[in-house]
Formats: structure tokens, sequence, C-alpha cells
């Protein structure tokens, strides 16, 4: 691809905005696509969208529009970031309106709830060709709050097509803002997925008031547990290490813009998940994908205590002391 670039951003939330942003900024000719209309009258109007980010003037050129009237059929760089439980319903209704031609970056961070596949796999089913063949995934430490205000951040952009994962980094590498390439999809994916459910784990952590030790521990087995489930599907044991993985949980299990480390501790304090997702006024994805990351493990023989603590934790009401208790007394055994 060459020249400049018509992207669409589908999904009005956090991260949706703030990537919208990054490509306006960097040259893209961007609209945000919103399920509310009013959502998408109230940017253009305003420059600044009225339900997420709202301290953060957006550009005068990145423009917004509703899902049933945009210009994704034009569109050469289709962004998805919608949550993972709407992810297929979403994608299936804008498949038919899609530049067929174009490339597609998805932004969500989870596993399709059921069927227990990747998004970029859902993404390859539902999209006609070819964008079906040139789909990237893009993953790392990117909290929307950070990357909204330029502060330093890199990335990683996932994709068996090397050359278009290199266009990719090309149209948003910006002086805050740099991207890797990665060619494991896979690795990147399930880090992605499996980084948000110990993020809940540290978050519960956080409001039972452990420490720093604690805190650690769960990053650390943690990583332990993604590494043990990439390794089943093939991912490359340095994804796990990097970016998309260490990078990604540290930032979710200690940031406080992190919203599953933040469920985590609502949820140790008594609140539901249900409830924990209400007071925040955000999608948690760790309360969606922990029961998929879970199934996906134990039908392939993955061990992931702390993944399954926290599941008895939000979907069972099982006390979080309990669940600590239950990881603390596990058999001992070498590191």
């Amino acid at each position: 691809m060459n020249g400049s670039i018509k992207a669409s951003v589908v999904g009005g939330g956090s991260w949706g905005t703030a990537f919208a942003r990054l490509l306006a900024r960097a040259g893209a000719e961007t609209e945000i696509i919103c399920r509310r209309p009013e959502q998408a009258e109230a940017i253009n109007r305003s420059h600044r969208n009225p339900d997420y980010l709202r301290d953060i003037e957006l550009p005068a050129s990145l423009t917004a529009a509703s899902f049933e009237n945009n210009h994704l059929q034009s569109a050469g760089l289709a962004v998805i970031a919608i949550p993972s439980k709407v992810y297929r319903t979403v994608v299936r209704e804008i498949a038919a309106s899609l530049n067929p031609e174009a490339a597609v970056l998805s932004l969500t961070k989870g596993l399709e709830p059921v069927t227990l596949k990747r998004l970029s796999q859902v993404l390859a089913e539902e999209l006609p060709e070819p964008a079906a063949s040139r789909i990237m995934v893009l993953s790392g430490p990117n909290h929307a709050e950070e990357v909204a205000l330029d502060i330093p951040t890199a990335t990683t952009i996932a994709s068996t097509d090397l050359e278009l994962a290199a266009w990719m980094q090309k149209l948003i590498s910006t002086e805050s803002f740099r991207p890797y390439v990665n060619p494991d999809l896979t690795g990147v994916e399930l880090c992605a997925a499996a980084k948000n459910v110990i993020a809940l784990a540290a978050g519960m952590s956080d409001g039972l008031g452990f420490g720093d030790n604690t805190k650690a521990s769960l990053i650390t087995r943690g990583l332990a547990e993604m590494a043990r489930l990439g390794d089943r599907f093939g991912a490359d044991p340095q994804t796990f290490s990097g970016l998309a993985g260490m990078g990604d949980l540290i930032a979710t299990c200690t940031s406080r813009h992190s919203r599953n480390r933040m469920a985590g501790e609502l949820i140790a304090t008594g609140k539901t998940p249900a409830e924990a997702e209400a007071k925040m006024g955000m999608v948690a994805e760790g309360l969606t994908s922990a029961a998929a990351v879970l199934e996906l493990a134990l039908a392939n023989g993955v061990e992931m205590p702390i993944t399954e603590q926290v599941c008895a934790v939000i979907y069972q009401g099982k006390d979080v002391r309990r669940a600590v208790a239950v990881l603390m007394a596990r058999a001992p055994r070498p590191e």
C-alpha cells in the first residue's frame, strides 16, 4: 500500500478512540464508527468523545460515523476495537460493507466465548477475501489513557503476513508510539487473552491489601501459565518475554488504568463482576475471557491454577481468601 490511507475504526470506546487519534495524527484519513449515532454526532461537533477519554481533544481531521452511515466500504484499513463477547456479531454485521481489499487490524484482547477461537480466526471466518487473509493483531502495554496523551509507548503488531505488518508498523510509528513486528500471531493472541485473567488476580490481591511480594509472585507464576498455554499451541517462547507477554502482563497487573486489575480489586471488596463493570463504566475483558482461557487449557491438558481460582471466584462466587489459600496449599514442586 502506498500513498495516503483511509481508515475506519469500528468501536468508539477508549482504545478505539485513542487509536483513531493516533491514526489521524499519523496522517491517515480516519473515522470512528460508533454504535450510537448521538455519540458520533457529539464527536463531530465537539472533537471529544463524550463517553470515553472525555478530556482528550481529538484532531479536527478525525470524524465519526454511525454503523448505518459510514465510509467502511472505501477504507483501506479497518480497525476492530469491540468487546470479545460481541466480536463475531459485529464483524458479521460489517462484513458486507467492508472493502474486500482492506487490511484488517484487531485491537481486542480475548478469545471468543463458546468456540474458544482466537479473534483473528473469527475474522478469517467472517470476512470476505482477500481481506480475510490480510489480518493483523496489535497487542502490548497500550493503555488508551496514556496513548491518548502521547506518553511513550511500545507495541507489537502480529501477522503471518510480515510485509503487511511492516506496512502497518511504518504507518503508526511516531515520536511517542513505537511498534515492533512479530510473526507469532498465535502467541500474541494467547498472551492478550490470558494476561487479563492474571490481572484480575492481581487486582484481587490489591483488594485484600496484600503487598508487592504477592503481586510479583502472581505476575511471575501467571507468566508461567501463559507460556504453558502458548507452548501447547506452538507459540514462540520469545513472545512471552516480549511486549505482548511480560510487557502487557506487568502493565495490566499494576496500572491504575487497568480495567481488569480494578475489576479484581472491586470483586475482592465485595462487588459482583457485573457490579464491578457497572462501577467502572467499561468492559473488563478478563471477566469474559477467563472462562474461555480455562476451558481451552483444560481441553488441552494445560495446568493453569491461578486462572482456575480466578474463575471459581468470578463465576462461582468463591471467597477470594479461600482461593488464595488453595493456591498457597498446592503441593511443593520445582520452579
